[in-house]
Protein backbone atom coordinates (compact mmCIF):
# COMPACT_ATOMS: atom_id res chain seq x y z
CA UNK A 1 0.00 0.00 0.00
CA UNK A 2 1.59 3.14 -0.52
CA UNK A 3 1.43 6.15 1.50
CA UNK A 4 1.57 9.69 1.62
CA UNK A 5 5.14 10.87 2.09
CA UNK A 6 5.20 14.08 3.52
CA UNK A 7 2.15 15.02 4.23
CA UNK A 8 1.78 18.01 2.33
CA UNK A 9 -1.51 19.39 1.27
CA UNK A 10 -3.85 16.39 3.60
CA UNK A 11 -7.30 17.29 2.68
CA UNK A 12 -9.09 14.64 4.78
CA UNK A 13 -12.14 12.66 4.33
CA UNK A 14 -13.88 13.71 0.85
CA UNK A 15 -16.99 15.91 2.30
CA UNK A 16 -19.07 16.12 -0.76
CA UNK A 17 -19.39 14.67 -4.04
CA UNK A 18 -20.61 16.52 -7.19
CA UNK A 19 -22.64 14.87 -10.04
CA UNK A 20 -23.80 17.56 -13.53
CA UNK A 21 -27.05 16.84 -14.64
CA UNK A 22 -29.20 17.63 -17.34
CA UNK A 23 -32.43 17.89 -14.81
CA UNK A 24 -31.66 18.21 -11.63
CA UNK A 25 -35.91 17.71 -10.58
CA UNK A 26 -36.25 14.88 -12.10
CA UNK A 27 -32.70 13.66 -11.09
CA UNK A 28 -33.56 14.52 -7.01
CA UNK A 29 -37.09 12.58 -7.75
CA UNK A 30 -35.10 9.40 -9.30
CA UNK A 31 -32.88 9.28 -6.18
CA UNK A 32 -35.60 10.15 -3.41
CA UNK A 33 -38.07 7.76 -4.62
CA UNK A 34 -35.39 5.05 -5.38
CA UNK A 35 -32.90 5.23 -2.52
CA UNK A 36 -34.91 7.69 0.21
CA UNK A 37 -32.49 10.37 -0.41
CA UNK A 38 -33.42 13.90 0.82
CA UNK A 39 -34.46 16.24 1.98
CA UNK A 40 -33.33 18.51 -0.71
CA UNK A 41 -32.04 21.93 -0.01
CA UNK A 42 -32.19 23.94 -3.91
CA UNK A 43 -30.59 27.37 -4.81
CA UNK A 44 -29.74 29.30 -7.90
CA UNK A 45 -25.97 30.84 -8.48
CA UNK A 46 -25.46 33.02 -11.14
CA UNK A 47 -23.51 35.78 -12.80
CA UNK A 48 -22.45 38.86 -10.48
CA UNK A 49 -23.19 42.70 -11.33
CA UNK A 50 -19.07 42.52 -11.00
CA UNK A 51 -18.77 39.42 -13.96
CA UNK A 52 -21.02 41.69 -16.31
CA UNK A 53 -19.05 44.64 -15.97
CA UNK A 54 -16.04 42.79 -16.84
CA UNK A 55 -17.86 41.72 -19.92
CA UNK A 56 -18.40 37.69 -19.00
CA UNK A 57 -21.50 36.47 -20.07
CA UNK A 58 -24.03 36.01 -18.05
CA UNK A 59 -24.43 32.38 -16.65
CA UNK A 60 -26.80 30.44 -14.00
CA UNK A 61 -26.66 27.31 -12.47
CA UNK A 62 -29.42 25.06 -10.06
CA UNK A 63 -27.80 23.80 -7.04
CA UNK A 64 -29.09 20.54 -5.44
CA UNK A 65 -27.58 19.57 -1.78
CA UNK A 66 -28.71 16.63 0.21
CA UNK A 67 -27.20 14.63 2.71
CA UNK A 68 -25.55 11.07 2.58
CA UNK A 69 -24.65 10.52 5.61
CA UNK A 70 -21.71 12.43 6.58
CA UNK A 71 -20.97 13.01 2.22
CA UNK A 72 -22.99 15.97 0.57
CA UNK A 73 -24.43 15.12 -2.38
CA UNK A 74 -24.56 18.06 -5.27
CA UNK A 75 -26.33 17.91 -8.23
CA UNK A 76 -25.46 21.04 -11.00
CA UNK A 77 -28.12 22.05 -13.41
CA UNK A 78 -26.57 24.16 -15.99
CA UNK A 79 -29.78 27.40 -16.45
CA UNK A 80 -28.02 29.48 -18.67
CA UNK A 81 -24.45 30.54 -20.13
CA UNK A 82 -21.27 28.44 -20.45
CA UNK A 83 -19.66 27.23 -17.55
CA UNK A 84 -17.30 24.87 -16.49
CA UNK A 85 -19.94 22.32 -15.74
CA UNK A 86 -21.84 23.08 -19.30
CA UNK A 87 -18.16 21.97 -20.92
CA UNK A 88 -18.44 19.22 -18.66
CA UNK A 89 -21.89 17.92 -20.05
CA UNK A 90 -21.25 18.25 -23.84
CA UNK A 91 -17.66 16.28 -23.25
CA UNK A 92 -18.49 13.62 -20.98
CA UNK A 93 -22.48 13.81 -20.35
CA UNK A 94 -24.52 13.22 -16.94
CA UNK A 95 -21.86 12.20 -13.82
CA UNK A 96 -19.50 13.01 -11.10
CA UNK A 97 -18.12 16.13 -12.07
CA UNK A 98 -15.87 16.77 -8.19
CA UNK A 99 -14.88 15.05 -5.08
CA UNK A 100 -15.18 18.36 -2.28
CA UNK A 101 -12.89 18.62 0.92
CA UNK A 102 -13.78 21.11 3.08
CA UNK A 103 -10.69 23.04 4.29
CA UNK A 104 -10.15 26.07 6.56
CA UNK A 105 -7.68 28.79 5.35
CA UNK A 106 -8.24 28.07 1.51
CA UNK A 107 -6.38 31.16 0.52
CA UNK A 108 -3.22 29.66 1.79
CA UNK A 109 -3.53 26.08 0.47
CA UNK A 110 -4.44 27.59 -2.92
CA UNK A 111 -1.30 29.44 -2.58
CA UNK A 112 0.74 26.46 -1.49
CA UNK A 113 -1.17 24.57 -4.16
CA UNK A 114 -0.15 26.64 -7.03
CA UNK A 115 3.24 27.00 -6.00
CA UNK A 116 3.72 23.77 -6.58
CA UNK A 117 2.08 23.71 -10.02
CA UNK A 118 -1.39 22.62 -9.81
CA UNK A 119 -3.49 25.34 -11.78
CA UNK A 120 -7.08 26.90 -10.60
CA UNK A 121 -9.76 26.01 -12.77
CA UNK A 122 -12.71 28.43 -11.34
CA UNK A 123 -12.62 30.12 -8.14
CA UNK A 124 -15.90 31.98 -6.35
CA UNK A 125 -17.27 32.65 -3.24
CA UNK A 126 -21.04 32.69 -1.78
CA UNK A 127 -23.21 33.04 0.87
CA UNK A 128 -21.91 29.33 2.10
CA UNK A 129 -18.33 29.89 1.67
CA UNK A 130 -15.59 29.81 -0.63
CA UNK A 131 -14.50 27.54 -3.21
CA UNK A 132 -12.17 26.48 -5.49
CA UNK A 133 -11.78 23.43 -8.49
CA UNK A 134 -8.33 22.55 -8.98
CA UNK A 135 -6.76 21.19 -12.18
CA UNK A 136 -6.72 17.42 -11.07
CA UNK A 137 -8.84 15.60 -14.14
CA UNK A 138 -6.13 14.45 -16.26
CA UNK A 139 -4.22 12.53 -13.21
CA UNK A 140 -7.37 10.84 -12.07
CA UNK A 141 -10.51 11.63 -13.85
CA UNK A 142 -12.36 14.05 -11.56
CA UNK A 143 -12.01 17.68 -10.38
CA UNK A 144 -10.97 18.22 -6.77
CA UNK A 145 -12.76 21.11 -5.28
CA UNK A 146 -11.95 22.88 -2.13
CA UNK A 147 -14.39 24.46 -0.08
CA UNK A 148 -13.99 26.91 2.90
CA UNK A 149 -17.54 27.22 5.02
CA UNK A 150 -18.58 30.60 5.64
CA UNK A 151 -18.03 31.19 9.23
Amino acid sequence: MRQSGSGKGELGPVKQVGVVVKDADKTMDYYSSLFGVGPWETRELGSTAEDLKAGKRPWRVKLCFASLGPVQLELIQVLEGRTIHSRFLESKGEGLHHLGFYVTDIEDKLTRLERQGTRILLRGRGTAGTFAYLDTEAQGGVIFELIERAR
